[in-house]
């Protein structure tokens, strides 16, 4: 490439930042045009830089490199996002690939390596750690078999799968509090939350979705 790869460095540890800033200002091809100590801020330098490829931690305080490429990968889907990080969890990796990151990177790799993955991910490819391809490969080979039902239980609070099991057995609001303790307003409001999550308007529907989806003591007709 005849100009240089403009480079955003995001990452909570400072004296990391200025190692690899230091190691790609040592190199023509690369031009850090800045960095950010957490994922929102990642987020407002991308969107005021327009960086070519964002290098993102992926465990940060506050807004995490996970939701902070997600975010990215929505509104500016032409920064090439590359995850540098410690941690070698496969579902990391998987998790970070579906949010949109362009590649996945451990920040043991040698010094040639990140470099050439940087311009690769400039020129539109997908890296990922030689450490990690396996168990990407088993990862798209085996997904986990309750992986959609876990993924639509994570949508719920522990207090609103609560009361979802009540209204699968078509309980009312004041039967749901006193079964659980709880205020009839404070009730209500979680119902109403769940209305949203849901995108439904009516008990009947929430009901109905409940007990296709197993919560509840049983099913009942």
């Amino acid at each position: 490439m005849s100009e240089k790869i403009r480079v955003l460095l995001v990452d909570d540890h400072t004296l990391f930042r200025s190692g690899i800033k230091s190691l790609l200002q040592r190199n023509e091809d690369f031009e850090v045009v800045g960095e950010a100590g957490d994922g929102l801020e990642g987020i407002k330098r991308v969107r005021s830089l327009k960086p070519d490829v964002a290098l993102l931690d992926l465990h940060m305080p506050g807004v995490s490199g996970l939701e902070a490429v997600k975010v990215i990968a929505e509104e500016m889907p032409e920064v090439r996002v590359l995850m540098l990080t410690v941690s070698e969890d496969a579902q990391d990796l998987m998790d970070a690939l579906r949010a949109g990151a362009s590649g996945y990177l451990l920040k043991n790799i040698e010094t040639d390596t990140l470099i050439d993955a940087i311009r690769r991910a400039a020129q539109g490819e997908s890296i990922v750690s030689q450490q990690m391809t396996a168990k990407l490969i088993q990862g798209v080979r085996n997904p986990p078999r309750n992986e959609a039902a876990a993924t639509e239980r994570d949508r719920f609070s522990p207090r609103e799968r609560d009361i979802l099991a009540s209204l699968a057995l078509g309980e009312s609001n004041k039967e749901i509090a006193r079964k659980l303790d709880l205020a009839e307003s404070t009730v209500k409001i979680h119902v109403q939350n769940i209305f949203k999550k849901l995108n439904m308007s009516s008990r009947v529907q929430v009901a109905l979705y409940a007990v296709e989806n197993g919560y509840g003591q049983g099913r009942h007709s």
